[in-house]
């Protein structure tokens, strides 16, 4: 799996592209792999203030419900409303998906996340891979 280094990750698997204070959050390609085929995503409102570490929706698959955690702490500026249609997108393309964009109140949030090497170091120690 493949991890873009301009991202940064959670341990709870999201990724987040910070420019400047506009975040794009998504899931990571080893979250929808663990989740299985994605039949649903639960999304937040347009204007939803969000903390970090906070459930701010959830990816249902198959298999189980998944809470999404925000990385970060602001208010919600869009949600991906291509995914209430087609939530598989995520399967696909989970790098190039995004699920929410978020107006962010502190980017130094950001700086306490993982890089993408140490994102797969993590993933790595987890799965015993």
């Amino acid at each position: 799996m493949s991890y873009p280094e301009t991202y940064r990750y959670a341990k709870s698997h999201e990724w987040l592209l910070l420019e400047g204070d506009c975040a794009t959050v998504g899931i990571t390609d080893y979250a929808q792999s663990s989740l299985g085929d994605i039949v649903f995503v639960e999304l937040p409102k347009v204007g939803q203030e969000i903390e970090v570490g906070s459930t701010f929706g959830s990816v249902e698959s198959v298999k189980a419900v998944s809470d999404l955690y925000s990385p970060v702490t602001g208010s919600v500026t869009a949600v991906n409303d291509k995914l209430n249609d087609a939530p598989d997108t995520l399967n696909k393309s989970a790098n190039d998906t995004w699920i929410i964009k978020v107006s962010v109140k502190s980017a130094d949030e950001a700086k306490t996340m993982l890089s993408a090497a140490d994102y797969e170091k993590f993933v790595a120690e987890e799965t015993g891979h």
